[in-house]
Parts: C-alpha cells; sequence; structure tokens
C-alpha cells in the first residue's frame, strides 16, 4: 500500500523498500515534466523536456498547433520559422508504443528576440573548448565565450554531428548526460546570434565515458545535509541540498533510507534550481540511528549518482 502526500508543492509517493513509482500498465503516460522554452533567435524557440521513461515519443506544440513529433531518444527541439519579437506558447505530450497519447505537459512561453537589420557577420568560433569524463554516463564540456558584433544569444553543441544541445549565451560550459559507459565521442560547440548566424566549430573535444554503471559524479546533489527533529511525539529527518548542474530542470528526485528507496518525491510546481529541502516522518522511538542519500532523475530519463550518505540518530542533535 502507498502512502501519498502532497506538501508545499512536493508529491511524495512513499513505496517502503519498493523501488520509485512508474507508470500503470494499460494507461497513457503521464505529462513531460521540466519543460522549458528559450529564444534561440528572431526566428527559433529551443524546447526542452524531461524525458519520459518507457514511451515511444513525443509530440510538440507551439500554441494550439503541432509543429513536430520526435522520438523517444530526442527531449530537445528548435522550433523555427518564428515571427521576430512575439511570444509563444509551448507544450509537449508523450506517446507510448500502443499509440496511447498522455497530456500535455505545463504551458511554457517565449519571445523571439528583436530581428536585426543586414545582420550578416558571424560570431567569433568558441576558444578553449575543453572537457572531463565524469563517470560512464556523463562528461563536463567548457569553452571560452564568442563574440559578436551584436551579441551571442546561445551555444549549440554538437555530438559528432548531430545538434544535441543549446545553452544559453551567458553559459560557457554544461554537463552531457546519458551517454554509454566506456564509449568514445567527439564534441563541438558553436555560437550563435539573434540573425541565426552560426560561428565556426570549436576544436574538437574528444573523450571516452569510463567503463562501467557508474551515474557520474557530476549528476549527483551537492551540499547534502540531514538532521532529525521532533515533532508532536514523532521524529522527522530534514533534508537540505543543492541540485545537479544538468542542463534541463531536475523535477524528481528518490531518497534512500538505511539502504533501500523508501520515497520519490516529484515537485508539482516550479522545482528549485538553488536549494531544495524535504521532511519526512521515522517513527516514534528515540535514539533510532538512520542513513539517509538521495539521486536524481536527470531531464534525459536516467537516475543521476547518488549524494554522500549521512547518518543520524532520533533524538540525537547534531
Amino acid at each position: 500500500m502507498r502512502r501519498v502526500v502532497l506538501c508545499g508543492g512536493v508529491l511524495a509517493v512513499c513505496c517502503g523498500c519498493a523501488g520509485p513509482a512508474g507508470g500503470d500498465e494499460g494507461r497513457a503516460p503521464g505529462a513531460p515534466t521540466g519543460v522549458t522554452a528559450e529564444a534561440g533567435s528572431a526566428t527559433s524557440v529551443h524546447v526542452m523536456w524531461n524525458a519520459v521513461p518507457g514511451v515511444s515519443g513525443y509530440e510538440v506544440f507551439r500554441d494550439t498547433a503541432k509543429v513536430a513529433e520526435v522520438s523517444a531518444s530526442a527531449h530537445m527541439l528548435d522550433v523555427t520559422r518564428l515571427t521576430p519579437s512575439t511570444t509563444y506558447v509551448f507544450t509537449v505530450r508523450a506517446r507510448d508504443g500502443e499509440g496511447r497519447l498522455g497530456p500535455r505537459s505545463r504551458e511554457v512561453r517565449a519571445t523571439t528576440l528583436a530581428a536585426l537589420a543586414a545582420d550578416r557577420s558571424a560570431p567569433t568560433r568558441p576558444g578553449g573548448a575543453d572537457g572531463r569524463a565524469a563517470g560512464s554516463r556523463a562528461v563536463q564540456l567548457s569553452w571560452s565565450a564568442s563574440t559578436d558584433d551584436r551579441k551571442v544569444v546561445s551555444y549549440d553543441v554538437y555530438q559528432g554531428g548531430t545538434k544535441i544541445h543549446s545553452v544559453g549565451g551567458g553559459q560557457t560550459a554544461t554537463v552531457v548526460t546519458g551517454l554509454r559507459p566506456g564509449t568514445r565521442y567527439s564534441f563541438t560547440v558553436r555560437a550563435r546570434d539573434a540573425a541565426d548566424n552560426l560561428s565556426p566549430a570549436s576544436t574538437p573535444v574528444r573523450l571516452a565515458t569510463a567503463p562501467g554503471a557508474d551515474e557520474g559524479r557530476d549528476t549527483a546533489p551537492t551540499g547534502f545535509r540531514a538532521t532529525t527533529r521532533q515533532a508532536d511525539g514523532a521524529y522527522y529527518i530534514d533534508l537540505a541540498w543543492v541540485p545537479p548542474r544538468v542542463d534541463g530542470v531536475v523535477t524528481e528526485y528518490q531518497i534512500q533510507l538505511d539502504g533501500q528507496p523508501a520515497t520519490s518525491l516529484a515537485w508539482g510546481g516550479a522545482p528549485p534550481r538553488e536549494k531544495a529541502s524535504y521532511s519526512f516522518y521515522v517513527g516514534r522511538e528515540a535514539g533510532v540511528g538512520h542513513r539517509v542519500r538521495l539521486r536524481a532523475r536527470l531531464p534525459d530519463g536516467t537516475w543521476g549518482a547518488y549524494s554522500v550518505e549521512r547518518a543520524v540518530t532520533t533524538g540525537v542533535r547534531p
């Protein structure tokens, strides 16, 4: 029997020693979470969402019109041929292998940039491209900022010859997740201005992920703390952490208590990006020791690395 609690915009599914709650067979998939939209130029918007496990694809809508269908392996899309200085509303919904369509995601808005007359000057090539493997399923990339006669509005990240992501013009680093263990990759970065002029590609960054099943240390929540408190004759564990710095929005976490999955958290409102906290009940007996840690479901639908593990004892102040 699962106990479902809604508290402060956080949906907690308490599963005892079971794993995180999954989709019910025979039902349509849930709505994608973590949907964001950011103008990439005067005529394009970059839409991202968190992957929904077990689906066959996604439909992306601009206002009420479906603009694209993408495969299950994608969780981003550049919506193009838009009008400058115009606000658009975007939603995404998932489709499973049986053709069932889930509900649309929450609406997100983005306003395209103003058109720039006769701008044919591309940004300079991003310099100093570098990176390192972060375990078996992630890499961290960085580069030096490009310059432009107007403004660099975004950077496009390529894996081989395929564009896999886009970040804002003020960002010069990213963590790429969802990679395969023990695999060699080549990444490049190109800068884009508001007129959709693209810079030359950066020098390639060639990296190999580590072998094995390590989730990647840079995908773990940081600054993790755990304390206990008493309220109304019961004991609770209070958790606080900083979400992992990955591109996209982390909306779901799994808490592990004493070596077993205990609770899955899914934010019902705007998920925290800088600091997160959660509290849960652990019983009425003092002097009981617990070990606790947590991990995030990444935007690509995979689980990230666990945080450090903390030990607490009910009724004992740290």
